[in-house]
């Protein structure tokens, strides 16, 4: 049966969503259909307990290996296959399974500015009506307990973003010349560069692919007693919906989803002060981060960075 060559490792909300979208289209290339099948999450059934709409996310993995290779089945010989799931980068234990079942595979992360990185992650969550902090700050502080209480770990805004002991761990397990490390701002910026610099680290003709598509794109939500309403119910249905079949959470969730976001604002951008509020607690990951690659990343360590300029 087959496995992939490659995966997609990491991170959430840094574009690997849109890679995946964008790696579909070289005709050397096979991406599994299911996005993030976060098969080396677990060594068996994912957990049954989490935060809201954890547990309905972990009935969606594909944590059999017959139902993960059965994933590439269709991939034509001579194409290279590989998945996207970014939470393998976070999760260590995942890189042992990883490193047992497929040693020589290929691996690609996608690295965004972690305060960046977690300001999208906790929006992401909010317009979902899921997260029921409405400040980013406050949200960030409240990580560990929510850890603690076993929330999935898309919730882990700031552990998400530990770079350097997480890339760290990865070159102890394998070869530096296994994985590809590239930044967000490349892949929005310079695509067909990006693009290039993929398909060379796999081996594939470079010059096929030149566009990203655009993709999980975010939109803001008005903070109004009305909507305060539906993101409870919505948070109440991520709590119990796993004891419901799937076309009884859509029926429940859709015309809720639509109601709260009848009215679309404008996505709130990262202030100076909220950077300044929560960037000391990655600073010592970053500077990990740069010993560890050899590359620089000190434009993260900036409270005016292209993100807070814009803001102010």
């Amino acid at each position: 049966m087959r496995l992939p060559d490659f995966l997609i490792a990491g991170v959430p909300k840094a574009g690997t969503t849109a890679l995946h979208a964008a790696l579909t289209a070289h005709p050397r290339l096979y991406l599994s259909r299911v996005k993030e099948p976060k098969f080396f999450l677990t060594d068996g059934p994912p957990p049954r307990r989490g935060g809201p709409g954890d547990v309905q996310t972990y009935q969606e993995h594909v944590w059999r290996r017959a139902d993960y290779e059965a994933l590439f089945a269709e991939a034509d010989e001579g194409v290279l296959a590989g998945e996207a799931t970014p939470f393998y980068l976070y999760d260590l234990e995942a890189h042992r399974r990883i490193r047992r079942l497929i040693p020589d595979v290929k691996i690609i992360l996608l690295l965004r500015d972690p305060v960046d990185r977690a300001h999208s992650n906790w929006q992401h969550l909010w317009t979902a009506g899921l997260e029921p902090e409405a400040d980013f700050v406050t949200a960030m502080r409240r990580e560990p307990e929510r850890i603690a209480a076993g929330w999935a770990a898309f919730w882990h805004y700031a552990g998400l973003g530990m770079y350097g002991s997480q890339v760290r761990h990865l070159f102890e397990l394998f070869d530096r010349e296994q994985v590809l490390i590239l930044r967000y701002r490349d892949l929005r910026e310079t695509p067909a560069e990006a693009l290039d610099r993929v398909c060379a680290f796999l081996g594939v003709e470079t010059g096929v692919i030149e566009q990203v598509p655009q993709a999980n794109v975010n939109f803001s939500v008005a903070d109004t007693p009305v909507n305060g309403a539906l993101r409870y119910l919505l948070r109440t249905g991520g709590r119990i919906g796993h004891h419901y079949p799937l076309w009884v959470r859509k029926a429940f969730r859709g015309p809720l989803l639509t109601a709260l976001h009848r009215e679309r604002g404008r996505r709130p951008k990262l202030t100076v002060e909220q950077r300044a509020a929560v960037l000391p607690g990655f600073i010592d990951e970053i500077r990990l981060l740069e010993e560890v690659t050899g590359v620089s990343y000190d434009d993260w360590t900036q409270l005016t960075t292209h993100t807070a300029q814009i803001a102010k």
